[in-house]
């Protein structure tokens, strides 16, 4: 399909759309065109400006590809991280706050470890004054 902006003799401009240049040929060699504010068959194509992408369009399209590009980086940033954690520290579950308190009084052996929290408990540590950083955890069982 292709659109057409059309004028008739008296200065009537609208749009037609065709199924491409050669049906609009044809129909306007055989006068099946007309005006549909004043109905002469006297219609021809007026100037059209091309429809082309604004600077601001570009800017738009490129400000897209970029949050897509960091987003896709943050989501591999956040996996190695992951990984790291899991290969380097011990998991103990919901059992963290009580974990980070022993290792923090000397109560049991230093060791990295990772698990859960609430955001009450998390306050706690901190005030504490026990070293905990709250990472986002990718489900990796929850790939689109």
């Amino acid at each position: 399909m292709i659109l057409f902006q059309l004028k008739c003799e008296h200065d009537h401009e609208f749009e037609g759309w065709f199924k491409d240049g050669a049906t609009y040929d044809t129909q306007a060699a055989s006068g099946e065109l007309s005006c549909p504010v004043c109905g002469t068959g006297n219609v021809g194509k007026a100037l059209m400006a091309p429809r082309l992408r604004t600077s601001r369009q570009k800017e738009e399209a490129a400000e897209k590809t970029r949050q897509v590009a960091m987003a896709e980086a943050t989501r591999v940033a956040m996996a190695e991280i992951r990984k790291q954690v899991e290969a380097n520290c011990e998991h103990v579950g919901s059992k963290f706050a009580e974990e980070a308190r022993k290792i923090h009084y000397g109560e049991t052996e230093k060791r990295g470890i990772y698990g859960e929290a609430s955001l009450k408990e998390t306050a706690e540590l901190i005030d504490e004054g026990i070293d905990v950083h709250a990472l986002p955890w990718l489900d990796e069982s929850k790939k689109n």
